[in-house]
């Protein structure tokens, strides 16, 4: 059985879901022993405490609606300055033409005194060529905070189904970016972190769905 981190704390532990439309082990990364959320989702990234759990579920697209991709509990949250210059991370930093895991590093963003505020790296969030990605750059950097978990389970592409109970509220609609559970019983909030800790072992238990079709040109 795998412990709640916090619980015994007594502070409240939101849980935030929301769909992840493709995952490319990029957002969320969950490499390197420790699962980070550091780009996309502004508004989770923005309000998430340490201790709540951050869900990730599949989408229509990626043919995972209703499964759960990854589940992580924040233990600990960096500005984009304090995550680029942590020696820790740096192995998060992306490696143009190097391997799956190395191109999709999250570690992008540090400030400078440009008009947008930040550089933005050569990653999967940069134009294809390179440049500055604006759109992403604006998007990623709403909010500038990252989230990491060591406590994690990731299954990418081996996303699993939760029991019926639980999938008939998971599987639910979404709306347009944050989802939280705060609307559901605290029962649907206990079962789901009861079968995710009982049921698996966690760490990473799969590799990322779109790795096996859309990036075969990135090997």
């Amino acid at each position: 059985m795998h412990p709640y981190p916090f619980q015994a704390s007594g502070v409240p532990m939101t849980v935030w879901s929301y769909k992840v439309a493709r995952d490319y082990g990029f957002a969320p990364n969950p490499f390197h022993g420790v699962c980070t959320l550091a780009c996309c989702k502004p508004l989770i990234r923005g309000h998430a405490q340490i201790g709540d759990w951050i869900i990730g579920a599949g989408s229509q697209a990626n043919d995972l609606r209703g499964k759960i991709i990854y589940a992580m509990i924040v233990d600990e949250t960096l500005t984009f300055d304090q995550y680029w210059n942590d020696p820790r991370y740096q192995v998060k930093k992306p490696v143009v033409g190097g391997t799956h895991k190395g191109f999709f590093g999250d570690n992008i963003y540090q400030r400078d005194g440009s008009l947008n505020g930040f550089l933005q790296a050569n990653s999967h969030h940069s134009l294809s060529d390179g440049r500055v990605n604006i759109n992403n750059l604006r998007q990623d950097t709403q909010s500038d905070r990252v989230l990491l978990g060591k406590d994690f389970i990731y299954f990418g592409a081996n996303a699993v189904t939760p029991p019926k109970a639980i999938f008939d509220k998971f599987s639910e609609p979404f709306p347009r970016d944050v989802r939280t559970y705060k609307s559901y019983s605290p029962a649907i909030q206990s079962a789901i972190k009861d079968w995710l800790t009982t049921s698996f072992e966690w760490g990473l238990r799969g590799l990322p769905e779109a790795w096996n079709s859309a990036i075969e040109g990135q090997k």
